[in-house]
């Protein structure tokens, strides 16, 4: 008799409670009616909210359904708006350290009163599972919190700059990177302008603002084109400083203006940070770190998309990853079977948008087609949905061997979760292949023998480079930067980006990668 097969039981999954669209929106009203009006989301220049701009329709990535949208201003009111933060920083520039940090500290305390809101807003505009979501909100708490006790050091011989720091960064970090910045360079000295991203998080931005606003923080937030809104955040004289981070197209062009204006800048852009395995035994703690590189599902300046694997090796290496890329947690980060569950444990949700998805499933595809060689590919099936939800933004972990040289995946940070495969056959080909792109932000080396990591290490592009661990951005005193392309301007991380955004002794080199020099911390 032939084995009768069990069909496994999929339970029907329900919203959590108290965790749709429209709670979080009704908790925005409430806790900052200023800032939220009726269906959309104001700007806030000049020291008022403003009902300006033309709001834009937006869906969420997590299941389709419309949210708020960025109000776009035009050109014309974009440098009104800095004209008038140039006013507020001149004033602030003079208001003592003490006050300073006494009106950051009551922001940091409001936004941990509110970080359960601020972090499921970044659940639905960004996508991003729950125990993420709350990372990124407490990661700026605490990282700006760190600043807070410690800044008069690193302020010791420094004045704020002559004009207020213009932030444009994407939108996978909305608080941990952007709002963290902002806050500091407050802290500093420096009013500060922020360019709300064009593809999500304007809502959580927005509470974050009007909290920061509450409590005194000279701080401008804007919507808009980054091609229309350009002349005023990066050409304007009134800026003192371009904060920029963002994919090397835009980055690009952004470098070029501050270049020719000779403005202090800060421009941290994508690189191909790459993964080599030489000489390599240590196959448990590969497994148990590969579900990890996936968080968030490689949404982020410091995903490793590329390892580098040498030949011998390969089937090796192909024992430790497939179990262990296997095991990733996929679907609605919201979805769960009764509604008082805990929220789901998942590595990712969706990615940014719709588009997004189908440009990674096409680059895959094309690259399958000209010979690249699948050897993983999730099922959406697999995941876990709501009933008839829209998965358009939802893409299954991708892995191929060898993508070809014309393939974006070959050279480039695909920004979500594919995963290439190269193999090599010498050291010289490892460090070719690791150096790809042109410069990274982080890069990591496993291999058994110390003396071969420390030989090889220091050819590798790569402004931070692990023995057999990931590097990250790293939070309060770890510096951060990039080699090559991936990075433009001046270093952060610790007193670096006080400096960064400061005025020092005359004749001041800061560290970083400028036209005219490249200087390490």
């Amino acid at each position: 008799m032939a084995p009768t097969h069990t069909p496994i039981h999929t339970p029907t999954l329900t919203l959590k409670s108290h965790t749709s669209w429209t709670d979080a929106w009704q908790r925005c009203l409430a806790v900052a009616p200023e800032a939220f009006q009726d269906d959309r989301v104001r700007n806030l220049w000049g020291a008022a909210w403003q009902a300006d701009g033309r709001a834009l329709p937006a869906t969420s990535p997590v299941d389709g359904s419309p949210i708020a949208g960025p109000p776009r201003l035009d050109a014309a009111t974009a440098h009104q708006a800095v004209r008038a933060a140039l006013d507020h920083h001149r004033a602030w520039r003079h208001v003592p350290l003490e006050e300073r940090r006494a009106r950051v500290a009551a922001t940091l305390d409001a936004l941990t009163e509110h970080r359960e809101l601020l972090a499921l807003l970044l659940v639905w505009e960004i996508g991003k599972p729950w125990r993420l979501a709350r990372a990124d909100v407490d990661r700026a708490i605490d990282g700006v919190r760190w600043y807070v006790d410690g800044i008069e050091p690193m302020l010791a011989g420094r004045t704020p700059l002559d004009g207020p720091v213009s932030n444009i960064a994407s939108w996978n970090y909305p608080m941990s990177v952007l709002v963290h910045a902002v806050l500091v360079q407050a802290l500093a000295g420096n009013a500060v302008i922020a360019k709300t991203p064009t593809d999500g998080g304007v809502a959580c931005l927005t509470l974050a603002c009007a909290l920061a606003a509450r409590e005194g923080i000279p701080v401008t937030l804007v919507s808009g084109s980054g091609g229309e809104l350009s002349q005023a955040l990066v050409r304007a004289p009134e800026i003192g400083c371009v904060s920029f981070v963002g994919g090397r197209d835009a980055g690009a062009s952004v470098a070029t203006a501050v270049a020719d204006l000779g403005k202090r800048h800060i421009l941290e852009q994508e690189g191909l940070n790459t993964w080599g395995i030489w000489n390599h035994t240590d196959w448990d703690t590969l497994t148990a770190v590969i579900p990890k590189l996936f968080d968030y599902g490689k949404q982020r300046c410091t995903a490793y998309p590329r390892f580098v694997v040498q030949r011998e090796l390969f089937d090796e290496f192909l024992a430790a990853y497939l179990p262990a890329v296997g095991t990733l947690r996929v679907g609605h980060p919201l979805a769960v079977e009764h509604p008082d569950d805990p929220y789901p444990q998942l590595d990712f949700g969706p990615v940014i948008n719709a588009a997004k998805a189908k440009e990674l499933h096409d680059q895959v595809a094309e690259a399958i087609d000209r010979g690249a060689v699948p050897l993983h590919r999730g099922k959406l099936a697999d995941a876990r949905f709501l009933p008839g939800q829209d998965t358009s933004a939802y893409v299954q972990p991708v892995t191929i061997l060898n993508p070809p040289p014309s393939s974006p995946l070959h050279h480039a940070e695909p920004f979500g979760p594919v995963d290439t495969i190269v193999l090599v056959d010498t050291e010289a080909e490892l460090l070719a292949a690791m150096n790809a792109s042109n410069g990274a932000l982080v890069a990591t080396l496993s291999t058994d023998d110390e003396t071969t990591y420390k030989r090889l290490a220091p050819q590798i592009r790569a402004f931070k480079v692990g023995h057999g661990k990931p590097r990250s951005r790293g939070d309060r005193d770890e510096l951060f930067g990039g080699f090559g392309a991936s990075w433009r301007g001046a270093f952060v991380g610790g007193e670096l980006l006080v400096r960064a955004v400061t005025q020092g002794p005359a004749g001041e080199r800061l560290p970083g990668n400028f036209p005219e020099y490249h200087s390490m911390p």
